[in-house]
């Protein structure tokens, strides 16, 4: 056991795990999420088109789960995009009360492009750890997920849980 958890006088928000994904995430966020600032896009666009360069054609309910943004607000978001001919909407051939989003040709250039830059800006981040790919910390981040996951069954709609996104975008 860490020596901070056992230790009653360790400082407790630098030793917190909370606390420490959170930092890292937007430490390791922070440069990139001004190259997509330079890029037009603010981030929750910019998830939401990484997203659908995996999944084209995603429903909003998947999006939302996928792209960590409220669905109401990813609505929102959606429409913005729609309006600036980086996303079109429409209607589920099976269903349509339900809406699919896809990248346009404008669109997936730019998602396309942002995707690169992210694998670069990924592989910088990797070259600290050991064994410079990353494999560990991924490893452990999954393997978290799933834990935290375990007893929240999937969205009766089929959408899939964070972990087995991450697998899946790992293989």
């Amino acid at each position: 056991m860490s020596k901070t958890i056992e230790d009653p006088k360790a400082p407790f928000v630098p030793n917190y795990l909370l606390y420490l994904l959170a930092a890292a995430s937007e430490a390791a966020s922070a440069r990139f999420h001004s190259h997509v600032r330079t890029r037009g896009l603010r981030v929750p666009e910019w998830r939401v088109m990484a997203c659908l360069t995996d999944t084209d054609g995603s429903m909003v309910t998947e999006l939302a789960r996928y792209a960590m943004i409220e669905q109401s607000r990813l609505t929102k978001i959606i429409i913005q995009m729609d309006a600036r001919g980086l996303v079109s909407r429409r209607s589920d051939p099976k269903d349509g009360r339900r809406v699919r989003v896809f990248l346009t040709p404008q669109g997936r250039t730019l998602a396309d492009e942002l995707v690169a830059d992210a694998r670069a800006h990924e592989l910088e981040l990797l070259k600290s750890f050991q064994g410079g790919d990353g494999t560990e910390i991924k490893d452990t981040l999954r393997a978290l997920i799933r834990h935290l996951e375990s007893d929240q069954p999937d969205q009766a709609d089929g959408t899939a849980s964070l972990a087995r996104n991450a697998e899946i975008a790992d293989s």
